[in-house]
């Protein structure tokens, strides 16, 4: 009996997310087009990338261990410090394209302009080239930090006021060297860039304006990087969180011993905010506290206190939103409240032939979190796997999303919140209950190859 074909693949996007997803699917044998508007890979660890769609700046060191971001099957160099600088990670992404033979299958320059569904559920994709092609199967892997997500305030203001996806350094693209600057949120990137330009050699006077405190988690804890220390998968939530928190209380003591406001929540109801500079920056005096903009009066800012400071530039650390461009159905986007709820965070029961890879919020990493995902995937599209029915599908969605969100406050921030080692084991269990259910099935492909067969793409009416 002969093999059966393996349907084709449309991958959008090589940053990490994109690229271990075809390193999975090459190893699997599907067959793939992959696509990368910019001319390397990396994405959104691509610094400068021409693009225009990094969030990259030039002191950035990533906040995840090396331990913890490694690729299982290619490991980090054994030279590399405990939190790599942005450019020895984008130089091992390089190298892992390299090593793996990915490059040659991967169509740079090339955007992905429109991907709908067919009449008979293929995805059309047109490019940039003004091509159309039709594709069995759909892998979104165009990242979540390149749409900047910008406050509205009343009022104008008359200075330089800009997202931190737009910061490269304390001079590009504005000279920060003796202005009073307000950094707007208190995420990891604010505290990259508070610690920064608070400096004295730089910024005269920093403030960070925010609606409420958070708990600034250190790099470190007992001379070890501390997301080393992991509450195991198996471990109760409950007990798990407790026994954090008290480690981390004791650690850090109270947020106002550094200037800081009292957090309005306990550590690890946020995604946490992680920095070994910020807290001994405000310590020292050089980082200030704000709370949220009132309104802009023109070279000056009111806050929420009422109090007015004059101020020479603006930076908003205030997030992302989620988007894909290339979707014009309004079923296969976030709703107004940022949620998109899939199944394993990637499958959206009743699109059976639509991955959406890396589009979650994992603690500690989002580096290596698709190279897990595509072990479902790939092994699905090869008839290894087999889903649960749609109800189920539901349902599990339902209780994973109160297992990895629950704890967390309401925000936008927080909706696609993930903890990567809870994951990973229900993921493992997943496949392993899946395999069962293909094999009770023949391995019957759940998505067969017919995008060859059609002439020309045939789009469903909009």
């Amino acid at each position: 009996m002969a093999a059966q074909a393996l349907p084709k693949a449309c991958v959008i996007g090589a940053g990490c997310s994109g690229f271990t997803t075809i390193k999975r699917l090459k190893d699997y044998g599907v067959p793939y087009d992959c696509f990368e508007m910019s001319d390397e890979i990396g994405g959104n660890w691509y610094y400068k990338n021409p693009n225009g769609l990094s969030a990259c700046y030039e002191s950035l060191h990533i906040d995840t261990s090396k331990w913890r971001l490694a690729f299982e099957d290619y490991p980090v160099p054994a030279g590399w410090p405990d939190f790599p600088h942005h450019a020895q990670l984008h130089q091992y992404f390089k190298d892992y394209v390299d090593h793996f033979g990915l490059r040659p299958t991967i169509t740079f320059n090339t955007r992905v302009e429109r991907a709908q569904r067919t009449e008979d559920g293929l995805w059309a994709v047109t490019l940039s080239t003004g091509e159309t092609r039709l594709y069995d199967v759909l892998f979104v892997c165009n990242g979540h930090h390149w749409d900047p997500r910008v406050p509205e305030y009343p009022g104008e203001f008359d200075g330089p006021a800009f997202h931190a996806h737009a910061y490269c350094d304390p001079f590009e693209p504005v000279d920060m060297r003796g202005k009073n600057v307000v950094v707007v949120g208190m995420g990891n990137s604010a505290m990259d860039i508070a610690s920064e330009l608070s400096q004295r050699p730089i910024a005269k006077n920093l403030w960070v304006s925010a609606r409420r405190g958070v708990w600034v988690f250190p790099k470190y804890m007992n001379g070890k990087p501390a997301d080393k220390s992991a509450m195991p998968s198996w471990m109760p939530r409950k007990l798990g969180l407790s026994l954090a928190r008290k480690v981390i209380k004791k650690t850090i003591g109270n947020m106002e011993d550094y200037g800081l406001p009292k957090p309005d929540h306990e550590p690890l109801e946020a995604h946490p905010s992680v920095s070994g500079e910020f807290l001994t920056r405000a310590g020292c005096g050089d980082i200030k506290f704000k709370p949220a903009i009132k309104a802009l009066e023109g070279s000056c800012v009111r806050f929420a206190d009422d109090s007015v400071e004059t101020v020479d530039a603006i930076v908003f650390a205030t997030g992302y939103k989620i988007t894909f461009p290339f979707f014009d159905e309004a079923e296969l986007k976030p709703d107004a409240d940022h949620r998109f709820p899939l199944f394993k965070r990637m499958m959206k029961p009743g699109v059976p032939n639509l991955f959406f890879m890396g589009l979650a919020q994992p603690l500690p990493t989002l580096v290596n979190f698709a190279e897990q995902q595509a072990k479902l995937a790939a092994a699905y599209l090869a008839g290894a796997y087999a889903p649960p029915a749609e109800a189920e599908m539901v349902r599990i969605m339902e209780k994973d999303e109160e297992r990895h969100t629950g704890q967390f406050y309401d925000s936008a921030r927080h909706t696609i919140q993930v903890d990567f080692n809870v994951y990973c084991a229900d993921l493992k269990k997943e496949i392993v209950k899946g395999e069962a259910r293909a094999r009770s099935q023949g391995g019957k492909l759940p998505v067969t190859a017919r995008a060859a067969l059609q002439p020309e793409p045939q789009l469903a009416p909009t």
